[in-house]
C-alpha cells in the first residue's frame, strides 16, 4: 500500500514522470520522419529497406507490450519501469552511433523492446497508483493526451534537431531524458507487484506473435523484389506462426492475452478500430514528412514546423474530447473523429507536384487532427469501459498493441504501394512520379480508415454498460 502522505507529496511528480516516459515512448515512433531523407543518404538505405527504420521500433513495440505487462507484474512495475527507461536510452545511443543500416535497425529494435517494458510497466503503476474513479480518470486523461499529441511534436521535434545538429540528435537525445528519468523513479514511484492471480510467463506466445508480424511485414514490403513464389511462402510461413500463438494462447494457463476479455463487446470493437486508426496515422506522418522534403523541397526544420499547427489540434482536440465522450458516447465521438480522418486523408491524396503547403498540407491536416484527437481518445475510453480494475492493465495493453501493429501493417502495405506506383513511372525517380506514389499512399490510407469507420459503426456501443455482466462472467 502506497502511505497517504508519500500520496500527497509525490502524486503529482508521479503523473509528471509516467506521462513523460509515454510521451518518449510514442514520440520516438515519430521523430524519425523528418530526418528519413537524411538517414538514407547517410546510412545508404535502399528505398525497399527504409520503412524498417520505422517498422523495427513498431514491431517490437507492439510484439513486446503485452509479455512487459507481465514481467511487471511478477518482477515488480518499477524494476521493469526502469529497466525499460535504460534499455531505452542505452539503444537510443546506439542508434546514434550507428555506421550502418542494419546497426540502425537493430538498435531501432532494441528500442521497441526497451519501449515495451517502460510504456506496459508505466500503465500498471498508474492504475496501482490512483484511486479508480475520477483521480484514475483524470490522470488517464493526462496520459491520453501525452500519447495522442507526441506523434506530430515528435516530427516538430525532429526537424528542429535533424536541422541544428544532424539525424543523429533525434536518437542521442534519449539518453539523458532516459537516465535522468530511471534515477529519479525510485524516489517517486513505489514498487508494487500484482496479487498471485499471474504466475508464469508466456514467452512463447510472445515469440511466436512478434516473429509472425514481423515476417508478414517482411513479406509486404518486400513483394516486389521478392517475386510472387517467395512472397506467398513467407505470408504462409506468418500464417503458420500467427496460428501457433493462437493455439499456445487457447492452451496456456497463464496466456498472454487471455481471449475471455474480447467478450466485453466495447473491447474487441476498440481494438478492431485501432488497428485502423494505427494503419492509417502512422503512414500519414511518413509521407507527409516525405512530401514536404522530397516534392516541397523544404529542408527538416521547414518540415518539423510545418507540423506545428498539426501537433497543437491533436492536443487541443484531445483535451476536449473526454467531455464530448461524456456528452455524447464513444461512438458517435468516434465515428465523427473517423469521418473526419478519412476526409484529411482523401484530400492529401490530391497532392500536387506543383503544390503548396497552405493547401496541399496544411488544411487536410488540420482535418485529419481534429479526428484524431477525437478518435484516439474515444476508443481508449471504450477499451476501458466496463472492465474490472484487474484487467485495465491488459485492456490498455492490448488496445496499445493494436495501434502499434496496425501503424506496421498500414506502413508495409502503402509504402510498397507508393513505391510500386513511382518506380512504374519513371527510374530513378522525379518529383512527378514521386507526388503520384504518395497519392496512392495517402488514397490507401483514407481506404483503411474508412474501413475503421465501418466498424465503428456496425460494432461499437454506444457505452459500455451492457458489457459489464459479460465481462464479470468471464472473469
Amino acid at each position: 500500500m502506497i502511505k497517504v502522505q508519500t500520496r500527497q507529496i509525490h502524486l503529482g511528480q508521479a503523473l509528471a514522470l509516467l506521462a513523460v516516459s509515454q510521451a518518449l515512448v510514442v514520440l520516438d515512433g515519430s521523430i524519425v520522419n523528418v530526418a528519413i531523407p537524411s538517414i538514407a543518404k547517410g546510412l545508404h538505405f535502399s528505398e525497399s529497406n527504409l520503412p524498417w527504420v520505422l517498422n523495427a521500433y513498431v514491431l517490437t513495440f507492439g510484439g513486446l507490450l503485452l509479455l512487459g505487462g507481465r514481467l511487471a507484474d511478477l518482477l515488480g512495475r518499477r524494476r521493469v519501469f526502469m529497466f525499460g527507461l535504460v534499455l531505452f536510452a542505452l539503444s537510443s545511443l546506439a542508434g546514434g552511433l550507428s555506421q550502418g543500416a542494419g546497426q540502425l535497425i537493430a538498435a531501432r529494435a532494441l528500442q521497441g523492446v526497451g519501449a515495451a517494458m517502460l510504456s506496459s510497466a508505466a500503465l500498471s503503476l498508474l492504475t496501482s497508483i490512483f484511486k479508480e474513479g475520477p483521480e484514475r480518470n483524470r490522470a488517464l486523461g493526462v496520459w491520453g493526451a501525452a500519447a495522442g499529441s507526441s506523434g506530430a511534436i515528435g516530427v516538430l521535434l525532429g526537424g528542429v534537431l535533424t536541422s541544428a545538429f544532424g539525424w543523429q540528435w533525434i536518437l542521442f537525445v534519449n539518453v539523458p531524458i532516459g537516465l535522468i528519468a530511471a534515477a529519479v523513479t525510485p524516489r517517486l514511484l513505489p514498487e508494487s507487484r500484482a496479487a498471485g492471480s499471474h504466475q508464469g510467463f508466456d514467452p512463447a506466445g510472445a515469440i511466436s506473435v512478434t516473429a509472425g508480424l514481423t515476417v508478414l511485414v517482411y513479406a509486404l514490403i518486400s513483394a516486389r523484389s521478392s517475386g510472387l513464389g517467395l512472397t506467398v511462402g513467407l505470408l504462409v510461413v506468418a500464417f503458420v506462426l500467427l496460428a501457433t500463438f493462437v493455439l499456445i494462447e487457447l492452451r496456456n494457463r497463464t496466456p498472454l492475452v487471455p481471449f475471455r476479455i474480447f467478450r466485453v463487446a466495447s473491447i474487441a470493437s476498440a481494438n478492431l478500430v485501432g488497428l485502423f486508426v494505427g494503419a492509417s496515422l502512422l503512414p500519414m506522418f511518413f509521407f507527409i514528412s516525405l512530401y514536404m522534403q522530397q516534392v516541397l523541397a523544404y529542408g527538416p526544420l521547414q518540415t518539423g514546423l510545418g507540423y506545428l499547427p498539426l501537433a497543437f489540434t491533436i492536443t487541443v482536440v484531445a483535451a476536449v474530447a473526454s467531455s464530448l465522450v461524456t456528452h455524447f458516447g464513444f461512438k458517435a465521438v468516434s465515428v465523427g473523429g473517423l469521418a473526419l480522418v478519412v476526409v484529411g486523408l482523401a484530400w492529401f491524396a490530391r497532392v500536387s507536384v506543383n503544390g503548396s503547403y497552405a493547401g496541399d498540407v496544411l488544411l487536410p491536416s488540420l482535418v485529419a487532427a481534429v479526428g484524431l484527437g477525437l478518435t484516439f481518445v474515444s476508443i481508449t475510453v471504450a477499451a476501458m469501459g466496463g472492465v474490472p480494475a484487474g484487467d485495465t492493465g491488459l485492456a490498455s495493453g492490448l488496445l496499445n498493441t493494436s495501434q502499434q501493429i496496425g501503424g506496421a501493417l498500414g506502413l508495409a502495405i502503402l509504402s510498397a504501394l507508393a513505391t510500386a506506383q513511382t518506380a512504374n513511372e519513371a527510374a530513378p525517380p522525379t518529383a512527378l512520379s514521386l507526388t503520384d506514389g504518395f497519392q496512392v499512399a495517402f488514397e490507401g490510407g483514407a481506404v483503411l480508415a474508412a474501413i475503421g469507420l465501418a466498424l465503428a459503426l456496425v460494432f461499437m456501443r454506444r457505452t459500455p454498460t451492457a458489457d459489464v455482466a459479460a465481462m464479470k462472467d468471464a472473469a
